[in-house]
């Protein structure tokens, strides 16, 4: 455990407010100034502070897999760059898995180091999900779209045109890219205003010392946590599947528990030649979030939480690639990984820990050109029913664990896309049975009015989201065009075909048996189960009058 210097605790907590505030400026500055639908819409964006030593001083709520973009961004950085190499007003611009610390190629980083008084005191980072790159392989990662190691976009506040040029020709909506990255470019300037606005205030020094102690305090809490949990070693495996490979492989999880020290052990199947695969940081804010969401929420979200943590994976599978893996679905793995830390820690700490959520990123990504040849591209994650909790039903039609975004609303889609939504609605028997209900999945249904191809992805196709302490097992996903079953990941659209999306609800909790009559006949009336599901998970005595 690292020392820091005394810091009244006060101070520390004032400090503390202000960074989480700045960060969550820096991501409503980033939303509002932006131009694509997934980003002003949809919110598949995050914002960060770290200090000038590349660790996470804060990160706004907001997705926590960007948390993977963010951990080795800084390092790469200074790695590439000395000290005297950055300036003020350089702006550094990255997103590739294996040389620039992000995770996928569509979120693309910018950092902005923070200066007062000359000297570098720390970094405002945010990434934004570049909803472009479609309609491409994922064989190995030079398929999936422009690999950008880390830098600098901006010099001493002067943009440079030949790397901005050299990227948007790689792009396929230049004209979206270049609005979202000014948009990227807007919000780092907030919280580089902010942060020194805030040394102003109490000193660069103090809120360096401050930010060290926030980490230690995020520490302590996560030791407690742990230390509270029962001595041992608890195991959980699950079934992947997805439809970008035959089957189904398995994934397990082994989590030793000794002392206030927490060790998570992965086994995993050799990385494939796909889109899954998982970048090391990838599961590192994978586990960070699965583990902190079960030992306690309230940690803060800083570098400090991860000290008690270790994580393994085999190097070269599909939770822990080398290159030249393809990551662009890495979320999907990542889903699975959540699920599995949860379904271990609920061995040990059963009245703290939901049942499983949808367990995969249901997305849709259409693409197609306009009629003035220009092209155009729509992506959507899809939300499903979140597991059951030990005293209260399962959320219906929401993102879960690593994903955090918004849906796009039916009038933005149609107004800007070829397309038309003809059912959004709650799946009605998609939730898991229990004494506590899970959440309900979700349907949508496209019709396409031009010609496009759709990139299908989503998990739960060949499994069922688990129950615990005797709760159901949830419904699965569907992917229908035309009344068939999608076979293959990538499909070409013709004008009036019809694509039907089903997301898997979530896991009940507890047995169904003890769940009060009132509770079963409210969810028929309002249409959440019908009579025969009824019949099947509560018997006949919850539809007798009385």
């Amino acid at each position: 455990m690292s020392t820091t210097p005394y810091i009244d605790p006060i101070t520390v907590e004032v400090i503390g407010s202000a960074l989480a505030s700045i960060t969550e400026e820096m991501g409503e500055a980033l939303v509002r100034a932006s131009y694509s639908t997934n980003i002003k819409e949809r919110r598949d964006c995050s914002t960060a502070l770290f200090d000038r030593a590349g660790n996470t001083l804060c990160q706004a709520e907001h997705i926590p897999m960007h948390l993977g973009s963010f951990l080795e961004t800084i390092p790469h950085i200074t790695r590439r760059f000395a000290l005297d190499q950055i300036h003020p007003g350089d702006v550094f611009i990255g997103n590739d898995a294996y040389e620039g610390g992000g995770t996928h190629l569509p979120d693309i980083v910018l950092a902005e180091p923070v200066f007062y008084d000359d000297e570098l005191v720390a970094w405002a980072i945010n990434t934004a999900h570049h909803a472009d790159f479609a309609d491409r392989g994922h064989a190995h990662v030079y398929q999936e779209g422009l690999r950008i190691p880390p830098v600098k976009l901006y010099r001493e506040g002067v943009l440079q045109n030949d790397i901005q040029e050299l990227i948007l020709l790689n792009c396929q909506v230049p004209h979206e890219r270049v609005s979202d990255l000014r948009a990227q470019m807007s919000a780092n300037r907030v919280g580089v205003q902010r942060m020194q606005a805030l040394c102003a205030k109490y000193g660069a020094g103090r809120v360096q010392q401050a930010g060290d102690a926030l980490q230690d305090y995020a520490e302590r809490k996560m030791r407690a946590g742990i230390a509270a949990i029962p001595d041992g070693t608890y195991r959980f495996s699950d079934r992947f599947d997805n439809l970008q490979f035959d089957g189904e492989v398995e994934l397990s999880v082994a989590i030793t528990i000794e002392g206030d020290e927490m060790r998570l052990v992965f086994d995993a199947p050799p990385q494939m030649r796909n889109g899954l695969n998982v970048i090391y940081t990838g599961l590192l804010a994978t586990c960070y979030y699965a583990v902190k969401s079960v030992v306690d929420p309230t940690i803060l979200p800083n570098a400090g939480l991860a000290r008690p943590l270790s994580v393994e994976a085999p190097k070269g599978s599909l939770l822990n690639c080398s290159h030249p893996a393809a990551v662009n679905s890495r979320l999907s793995a990542c889903q699975r990984v959540a699920d599995m830390v949860c379904g271990a820690l609920a061995q040990a700490l059963p009245h703290k820990v939901m049942a499983a959520g949808n367990g995969c990123c249901a997305a849709a990504v259409f693409s197609g050109t306009q009629d003035d040849g220009s092209l155009w591209v729509y992506l959507e994650t899809i939300g499903g029913g979140g597991g059951a909790r030990p005293a209260s039903d399962g959320l219906s039609g929401i993102h879960v664990h690593l994903t955090n975004t918004s849906n796009l609303p039916v009038e933005a889609l149609e107004l800007e896309y070829p397309l038309t939504l003809l059912r959004y609605e709650l799946v009605n028997d998609s939730a898991g049975a229990g004494t506590w209900r899970g959440g309900m999945g979700l349907r949508r249904v496209y019709r396409a009015e031009s010609a496009c191809r759709i990139s299908m992805e989503t998990s739960r196709l060949m499994s069922q989201p688990w129950g615990l302490e005797g709760g159901g097992a949830a419904q699965g996903s569907a992917c229908v065009v035309n009344g068939g079953p999608l076979s293959a990941k990538t499909t070409q659209l013709k004008p009036g075909d019809i694509v039907e999306i089903v997301t898997p609800g979530g896991g009940g909790f507890g047995a169904p048996s003890s769940r009060p009559r009132e509770r079963v006949r409210r969810d028929l009336l309002e249409e959440r189960i019908t009579p025969e599901f009824a019949r099947r998970a509560y018997g006949d005595l919850a539809l007798q009058p009385g």
